[in-house]
């Protein structure tokens, strides 16, 4: 039996669109492609602080994703106050892409695009970092811009869109940056799908520069308020802008977050004890759920935060920044709960390789007796996998 999992309807193109406006399009225009075309296709995300891979191939009813990895590299370690990669994050970046490269090849992926952000973006030495990532992995990436990243990421969310109607704005707080964008949802036969865009905005802001701009490790609790206000600061000139306070207060405003702080906290306030992305991806949570978790993870020592089965060692010091800068993300605009997305750029990477057309041409494929796939950042192998208990009544969370 094959179970269908939502995935995304591809961004209607400019030419729906009369060639202008504001409305979503394709970003990159690449040509339309018959459903189930033999070839196996690869997504590559190189972000600030994880290297991230899809593979996947196209099937008539859809697409089957056939592995994933993802490796924490810290490009972006210490590039704020240097300007310039550390050798070290060179090192661990290169070994993380050349396991990209060799299952790339493993599973003869014909089509791939491999994207760089705001790490890259920032630092003066990415042309020849990037040369010798081609020389050393075979690998051509490419530096997008911060508009691009934010139609990526929302390509990819599409699925996740409210059915009421009203916009959503979504966040994907990132290793060196977050980007917001403000979104019409339009219901159509086939379900929710992007309309106009309405605003887009990248700000310099994220878990690996707010960690280290407050001197990393372990935050107290006058740190976590001041990143806190900082972000509030920093937001408040895209709010004024875009009315989006108003329409929060008026119930005219959802929220949708991606990025490894939200899914961290979806996976806490689960109780989870190993990472299920099949859980976390689509979960909705009350703001108070949110703002418990984050409390609760601020009053955890370093040692507690790295033994966490969904947190790890990698991440025990960056996801108290993530939480203060979410914290204040949903401080600005208040509404009942949020969104969270265990998806984003790769899978818009893939819809655009893809050539998806309009509403109803991409959903993910997954036979029902498929092992979950696992990116290998958090997840022990798929022998300790162990049952997961519901959610408590109390909770609010929903599934």
């Amino acid at each position: 039996m094959t179970q269908i999992i939502g995935f995304p309807e591809e961004m209607r193109d400019k030419a729906s669109d009369g060639g202008g406006g504001n409305a979503l399009s394709a970003p990159f225009g690449l040509p339309t492609r018959e459903a189930e075309d033999g070839r196996t296709y690869g997504a590559l995300d190189l972000g600030t602080n994880n290297c991230r891979l899809l593979i996947a191939r196209r099937q008539r009813d859809g697409f089957k994703v056939i592995d994933s990895f993802s490796r924490i590299t810290r490009l972006g370690e210490g590039l704020g106050a240097r300007g310039r990669f550390a050798p070290a994050a060179i090192d661990r970046t290169l070994a993380a892409l050349t396991v990209c490269a060799s299952r790339m090849e493993r599973h003869g992926v014909s089509l791939s695009r491999c994207v760089a952000t705001a790490a890259c973006r920032l630092a003066r030495d990415t042309t020849p970092f990037l040369e010798r990532v081609r020389a050393e992995t075979g690998l051509a990436v490419e530096v997008i811009s911060a508009d691009e990243e934010a139609r990526l990421a929302l390509a990819g969310c599409a699925p996740l869109l409210e059915s009421r109607g009203v916009p959503t704005l979504l966040f994907d707080i990132g290793g060196g940056s977050t980007e917001l964008t403000l979104v019409e949802v339009e219901n159509t036969p086939a379900g929710p799908m992007p309309g106009a865009v309405r605003a887009m905005e990248s700000l310099p802001l994220g878990v690996v520069t707010m960690a280290e701009a407050v001197g990393g490790g372990h935050l107290s609790a006058r740190l976590h308020a001041d990143i806190v206000t900082h972000v509030r600061e920093r937001l408040r000139p895209f709010d004024i802008t875009h009315g989006i306070s108003d329409r929060a207060a008026r119930g005219d405003l959802s929220l949708l977050g991606t990025s490894g702080t939200v899914t961290t906290v979806g996976a806490v306030a689960l109780g989870l004890t190993r990472y299920d992305r099949a859980r976390v991806d689509g979960l909705t949570l009350p703001i108070h759920a949110v703002k418990e978790v984050g409390a609760r993870l601020l009053d955890m020592t370093p040692q507690a935060r790295a033994a966490h089965p969904c947190i790890g060692r990698d991440r025990a010091d960056l996801v108290l920044a993530g939480c203060a800068i979410l914290e204040a993300i949903l401080s600005t605009w208040p509404v009942p709960r949020v969104r969270v997305a265990d998806r984003g750029i790769r899978e818009g990477l893939l819809m655009t390789l893809m050539g998806a057309r309009g509403p109803g041409d991409f959903t993910e494929v997954r036979d029902s007796d498929d092992p979950p796939l696992a990116d290998d950042k958090i997840l022990p192998p798929l022998a300790d996998d162990l049952p997961q208990p519901p959610p408590s009544p109390e909770s609010g969370v929903t599934p």
